[in-house]
């Protein structure tokens, strides 16, 4: 839509409010909900909000120390400009009388800020456009879902973060792909798949994944950038949706539940040139060069990517053998136990990689940039892919990091990430992550108190 096109549907529809969002860094919609009568002025000359809303933990913590002298990229908790892009704008399913718009973020005269979500992917899109070349992403996004039986919601729990809510599963036990069970939930995901349908997401299938609780959509190949946003609006659109029926749907890597699986997120990805023939299509059944050298990429900068795939504390515990997640770099033809799956045949136009390390939690922005530059420098350095994995969890390879605090290790050791991005990002990014590191270790964990509290 235009902004014309905008302003006569709002007032055609009876759309009373828009959510004026951005992707923050952790993949959360951040913003102002503004009334229709703001509408023309907000698509005109932007909306401002505080610059904290991009230096904040996900305990919503400002880690960045704003009111010491030269100490932050933005001091002062200054404002920053919210500019709604019209191509955005998509009606809210759940809430008929609301609509929604991305933003992007710029400082109050206008200029990019290098570390927001969609500016970090766009320079990386335009990275790769240079060179003649352009990227489809295809997306598995596994989560669970939840009936809350208690929110926490007593005064004593509005900490920061707060209380987790006590819940119960929505499937019983572990029953794969099983028919019963999808009959069991069919309501609910039908909710879930209808909205995003009427959001113009392409949703290609809805299954019963492997743990208790746990489902996953699929969504049709797209550009970076639409996949991104697609991304989070299907997370923010889930999360929104149960609220309203009393269930939580959760994005978190490895839930401290029993039973629980982890949740991955496999990102499926191709290159095509400027005429559109995808040139990760093979001529016989061995790799097209193009696929080589990406997925080479893909592996040599794997640990220091993890920062971007994986950023969570709890995403470490997803690496364990023999639970369809990686836990070494390396690739394979058609194995779900190796970090890159090369999916391809001979003449197949839909021939792809899988890159199975992210999991749900990561920001799609961040994970694709990741998936760019990593396979635009497999292809610059034209470098060499090791062969294949045979058996992805045994003991040769090297092993993905154990923990995000050697992530962020692998990350500020990167040359090529440093200088992609930037030393201005990549300084933000690792003073933003160290801080939930730092404050993790700081925690004193049950296992501690367990451990050392009666016996010493």
């Amino acid at each position: 839509m235009t902004p014309s096109d905008i302003s006569a549907f709002v007032t055609a529809e009876g759309i009373e409010t828009i959510r004026t969002v951005f992707t923050d860094p952790h993949g959360i919609l951040r913003g102002k909900t503004i009334t229709a009568s703001a509408l023309q002025g907000a698509l005109k000359n932007g909306i401002r909000v505080p610059s904290t809303l991009l230096l904040k933990d996900m305990s919503h913590r400002t880690v960045f120390p704003v009111w010491a002298e030269g100490g932050a990229p933005m001091q002062g908790a200054s404002d920053v400009l919210l500019r709604p892009d019209p191509v955005s704008f998509k009606r809210w399913p759940h809430a008929p009388h609301s609509a929604l718009i991305h933003c992007d973020v710029t400082t109050l005269d206008g200029a990019p800020i290098p570390f927001a979500s969609r500016t970090l992917l766009q320079s990386c899109e335009e990275a790769l456009a240079e060179e003649g070349l352009a990227a489809t992403f295809g997306l598995e996004i596994e989560f669970q879902i939840f009936r809350v039986l208690d929110p926490q919601m007593a005064p004593r729990d509005a900490t920061m973060p707060g209380t987790p809510p006590q819940v119960e599963n929505t499937t019983q036990g572990t029953q794969y792909l099983t028919e019963t069970r999808y009959a069991e939930v069919e309501p609910m995901l039908d909710r879930l798949r209808r909205a995003a349908q009427e959001m113009g997401m392409d949703v290609r299938s809805v299954e019963i994944e492997m743990g208790p609780s746990q489902y996953e959509f699929t969504f049709a190949p797209a550009g970076p950038g639409v996949t991104a946003e697609m991304a989070v609006n299907f997370r923010t659109l889930a999360k929104e949706i149960c609220a309203r029926y009393g269930l939580l749907a959760s994005f978190m890597a490895k839930p401290a539940l029993p039973n629980a699986a982890a949740n991955g997120w496999h990102i499926h990805q191709s290159l095509c040139d400027r005429t559109g023939i995808n040139l990760f299509t093979p001529k016989t059944n061995e790799l097209s060069d193009m696929a080589a050298h990406w997925i080479a990429g893909l592996l040599i900068h794997a640990d220091a990517c993890c920062l971007l795939t994986n950023p969570t504390v709890n995403s470490y515990k997803r690496f364990v053998p023999h639970q369809l997640a990686p836990n070494h770099i390396g690739w394979a033809h058609d194995n779900r136990g190796a970090m890159v799956r090369a999916i391809t045949a001979a003449g197949d136009p839909a021939s792809r990689v899988e890159n199975r390390l992210p999991d749900s939690s990561a920001n799609p922005y961040f994970a694709f940039a990741a998936q760019l530059l990593s396979g635009l420098d497999g292809l610059r350095a034209g470098r060499t892919l090791p062969p294949p994995m045979t058996t992805p969890y045994g003991d040769t390879g090297q092993h993905l990091p154990s923990t995000l605090g050697a992530a962020i290790d692998a990350f500020a050791a990167s040359d090529m990430l440093r200088t992609a991005l930037t030393p201005v990002v990549a300084r933000w990014l690792v003073t933003l992550k160290r801080a939930e590191w730092e404050r993790y270790l700081a925690h004193i964990s049950d296992w501690e108190q367990a451990e050392y509290f009666a016996t010493l």
